[in-house]
């Protein structure tokens, strides 16, 4: 049982450290990957944002109703107005795929920083895991509202969407690797059908005036005054919102994008420019579907059809696609919507098993087994599952979950753009991007106003990642949280003529005034309470901690003369972890295992440990004792701790 438990968790962790190599639309793919052209990442991108449209008109018939091509108008302007120029601005200060929530991290430092992504993360989870299960569940509306599909599946909508959950899953248990051919290949042919069933619906509206004229008089009985009617559409775009995702995948596949020859990764212009043709272009695409399906679909089809339980419910493209072009090409288009929601799912778990390992275990906020694909993909699926359960698989039903996550993303992106703008000093550039993040956030809360059930997922979200980030952060702060040490020539000089004079002995210090009578206190106190003998030299050890909130540092050890003392001084992210790596680092280099000398902390031992887990001080002396009985399994080998 042991051996099978065994090979079942090797398994689980194969894939530790591949989450970012997904060429999934959130991936940082590592150097030697091949690069293409930006109209061909686009597609990647395109497989999330373009594959809306399988659901987007009838959401947008049901929200807004007559009013719905006027709305969608309001939804295009901002669009193009508001999020484009902001994620071009993104795309030009994260041009390595980080995306807005980095950039609010370097402007944002220490831990509220940290508390923020951790917030957006949530919101970020919602965004992706309800793209995955809203688009299953759109997939099996296409599969079922088939004239073609068999009569036993009819009624079994929420098995059917948990089937293509649990295959989605399969796959990336398996080893997936999204391809951008497949990308291209699917959204082409999607637009091209799609193009089509618009044009066809277009024609006939244009060649029957009635039906357009039907409508305008619905639209003119309802709100005979145009003002208003501009008013109640700009009060109904929110409930629009899905029309606006894609835009933090497009930031997301840059890395994907081939640059000019000239390019540095300090500053790949050419990259930049593609990723900006890239928004420009499927923005100004998405804008035309969204305008041409929205009047092709309200004016063609009845209201009651779109609501829940009608046949046009969640798929009203594909149901022009029948009504006007006949069940084969209708069948082509309902595979062809199937195959891409699919892939959108298949991109958003690929970007969770990115998002994810990207920023929790640089923080310590994460379970090595977070690192793994595997594992990651299991406990995702299952929450998908419960999604799904909870909201029926009802595309609907998801819609405002959905919605939130996209229009938190895109807000914050648009903070992060205009505290950049405020950081470099353009007034004008600041105050025009912040009329957008006012927009966004006006937007954001009437949608969590008119459906607050995305604000209830991404609270969820944000409490659990929270609670187990905290968790592992208490439970891994015993590592020593150390990438590397270097020693500067006279710490190097120093340190070795200690070891040949036959021993090492260190005095941990917290500086405080830096005048000779705190090294000489120190000192006294080394050689009379600590029983340090006259004889030896004592080298001082002062830890800075400008960050606490970072995870893992490097120090860099620095030998400072003061009064006569010599001091190593250096950076950390922590006391106690820093002197445990650099204890056992010095016993590896001089082949003598060091003597470090400690006074106690004065105060509550609980107090002192939540101070060393979240600041990096606390209780140094019996910290670094128990990280280097961590590290050195061997007590002949460890270094010796003296408290006095």
């Amino acid at each position: 049982m042991t051996a099978v438990r065994q090979r079942v968790g090797d398994w689980l962790m194969a894939g530790t450290e591949q989450a970012r190599r997904h060429a999934g639309p959130h991936t940082q793919p590592e150097p030697e990957h091949q690069r293409h052209h930006w109209l061909r990442v686009m597609c990647l991108t395109g497989v999330d944002y373009f594959s809306t449209l399988g659901y987007q008109p009838g959401i947008a018939i049901l929200a807004a109703g007559a009013v719905s091509p006027i709305a969608t108008l309001v939804l295009v302007v901002v669009t193009l107005c508001g999020a484009l120029p902001v994620y071009r601005r993104v795309a030009g200060e994260s041009p390595h795929g980080e995306g807005s929530i980095a950039m609010l991290e370097k402007h944002l430092s220490w831990w509220k920083g940290k508390l923020l992504v951790l917030v957006l993360l949530g919101f970020a989870c919602t965004d992706f895991l309800i793209t995955i299960t809203l688009s299953a569940a759109d997939a099996s509306a296409h599969l079922l509202e088939n004239p073609y599909a068999p009569d036993a599946l009819a009624g079994h909508h929420v098995a059917v969407t948990l089937v293509l959950l649990a295959l989605l899953g399969a796959v990336f248990l398996r080893g997936f690797t999204e391809a951008v051919g497949i990308a291209v290949v699917l959204v082409a042919v999607y637009l091209a059908l799609s193009l089509t069933v618009i044009s066809v619906s277009l024609v006939k509206v244009v060649t029957h005036p009635s039906m357009l004229g039907d409508w305008h008089r619905l639209l003119v009985a309802e709100h005979p005054n145009p003002v208003a009617l501009v008013g109640v559409a700009l009060i109904i775009f929110p409930k629009l919102a899905l029309g606006l995702s894609g835009f933090e995948t497009g930031v997301a596949v840059m890395p994907l994008i081939r640059g000019a020859p000239g390019d540095t990764e300090a500053r790949p212009a050419g990259r930049i420019q593609g990723a900006r043709r890239l928004l420009t272009t499927a923005a100004l695409i998405m804008g035309v579907l969204l305008l041409s399906s929205s009047l092709a679909t309200t004016v063609l089809i009845p209201e009651k059809l779109v609501e829940p339980g009608g046949p046009a419910n969640g798929r009203a493209l594909a149901y022009l696609a029948h009504e006007e072009l006949g069940n084969a090409f209708g069948t082509a288009y309902d595979l062809s919507t199937v195959a891409i929601l699919w892939f959108a799912g298949a991109s958003a778990m690929a970007g969770l098993l990115n998002l994810v390992p990207r920023y929790l275990p640089r923080y310590g906020m994460a379970p090595q087994w977070a690192r793994a694909v595997r594992p990651l993909a299991l406990v995702f699926t299952v929450i998908g599952f419960v999604v799904t359960l909870v909201f029926d698989a009802s595309v609907d039903k998801q819609g405002g979950a959905y919605a939130t996550g996209v229009l938190v993303l895109i807000t914050s992106a648009s903070v992060a753009v205009t505290i950049s703008a405020h950081h470099r000093g353009g007034w004008r550039g600041a105050a025009g991007f912040g009329v957008i993040s006012a927009v966004f956030v006006y937007t954001t809360i009437a949608n969590i106003i008119e459906r607050p059930d995305g604000l209830i997922i991404g609270s969820i979200f944000i409490v659990v990642i929270l609670l187990v980030s905290f968790l592992s952060r208490a439970v891994r702060s015993f590592e020593l949280r150390v990438t590397g040490i270097e020693l500067d020539p006279a710490a190097t000089r120093w340190v070795q003529e200690a070891a040949r004079a036959g021993a090492l002995h260190l005095v941990a210090n917290e500086f405080d005034t830096g005048e000779a009578a705190e090294y000489a206190d120190k000192a006294s106190k080394a050689h009379e309470l600590l029983h340090v003998p006259p004889a030896q030299h004592l080298l001082f050890i002062e830890v800075d901690v400008p960050d606490s909130s970072e995870f893992e540092s490097e120090l860099v050890v620095h030998g400072r003369e003061r009064h006569g003392y010599r001091i190593l001084r250096l950076t950390s992210t922590s006391v106690p972890n820093a002197i445990a790596a650099l204890l056992l680092h010095l016993r590896d280099l001089t082949g003598t295992r060091p003597h470090v000398y400690f006074e106690w902390s004065e105060g509550n031992p609980l107090q002192n440990l939540a101070r060393f887990v979240f600041f990096g001080v606390g209780e140094v002396a019996s910290m670094t004792r128990e990280i280097v009985r961590e590290a050195e399994p061997d007590p002949e080998n460890r270094p010796f701790v003296h408290v006095g």
